[in-house]
């Protein structure tokens, strides 16, 4: 198995914050990124980057971060007893747009390189990440471009890579304790290695590289869609939900806190407006009903 090439991982995701940032400051056409470079005291830093009230996006983060130390916080060890003691690397990019217009969903993308080191023994090593859609009204035409997106990223490395990475997002990003899905999926991995490093590696820039492919198109046509306050409510009911999930449940999160990390930057995907009422239901018959009845249901988006 080919070693770990750590610097090309590192330049790969310098320039996938790049090259994304650019894209989504073209697609919004007023809004742009500030970036806040920030130092990490038991090890490594990163940059963040913020879009604050744009035209289109109301809150968006793309996150850069790379660090590393002598041990790995409990989040890291718990299900993986093997990596304590072990000095670590970890990098990534992380992003979440949260867009003005209800119409449009909110869209997460994250993929990541992690290396675990002692002396004397082989580096423990894997990639993870994907994309995740969360539509506050939900489309047919919208999911199944989004999943199409996502399998054509994994088709060139296996028949079997998009329907496991499918189905390992439908479980990824579900709130127990509400007994629903975050949204309707997209792709999900964690722990990729057993491809070898070049084929992983590839695997990896595939999918980082195919998130603009997957959503730039959907906020291009639900743009211009009117809404009013009803949408808007809704659209903040349900973004509760997703603070739900970072907060209770995302690994990343866990493993950025608990790791000593920079909370502005880890708390980023968190969006700028949201709302929570007491046991509140959508009236049937409703648009807002039909996101329950249809959308937040694990489906084969590919055959809508």
């Amino acid at each position: 198995m080919s070693a770990p090439n750590i610097e090309a991982v590192k330049e790969y995701l310098l320039g996938l914050q790049d090259a994304i940032c650019d894209a989504l400051e073209q697609a919004d056409g007023g809004g742009k990124f500030i970036e806040d470079a920030w130092q990490r005291e038991a090890g490594g830093g990163g940059r963040t980057r913020v879009l604050n009230n744009g035209s289109i996006i109301e809150k968006g983060g793309v996150n850069f971060s790379h660090v590393f130390g002598d041990k790995l916080p409990g989040s890291a060890t718990a299900h993986r007893p093997e990596l304590a003691g072990r000095s670590f690397q970890a990098m990534g990019v992380s992003l979440v747009i949260h867009p003005h217009n209800p119409y449009i969903p909110t869209s997460h993308a994250n993929v990541r390189f992690f290396i675990a080191e002692k002396e004397g023994e082989e580096p423990v090593w894997w990639f993870g990440g994907g994309f995740d859609l969360t539509p506050y009204y939900g489309n047919d035409e919208d999911c199944k471009f989004w999943h199409e997106t996502a399998k054509e990223a994994c088709d060139p490395f296996g028949e079997d890579i998009y329907p496991r990475f499918k189905e390992w997002c439908d479980e990824y990003f579900y709130l127990k304790h509400r007994d629903e899905p975050r949204g309707v999926g997209g792709l999900f991995f964690d722990d990729l290695n057993e491809l070898g490093f070049e084929k992983s590696f590839a695997l990896m820039q595939s999918i980082g590289n195919a998130y603009t492919k997957a959503y730039l198109p959907i906020i291009e046509k639900n743009k211009d869609k009117e809404y009013g306050e009803r949408q808007r409510d809704f659209q903040l009911h349900r973004r509760g939900r997703y603070v739900e999930f970072n907060l209770v449940f995302d690994r990343g999160t866990l493993f950025g806190l608990q790791s000593g990390g920079r909370t502005e930057s880890i708390l980023m995907s968190l969006p700028p407006e949201v709302r929570w009422g007491y046991d509140w239901k959508p009236e049937d018959g409703t648009e807002e009903a039909v996101l329950y009845e249809r959308y937040l249901k694990p489906r084969n988006w590919l055959e809508v």
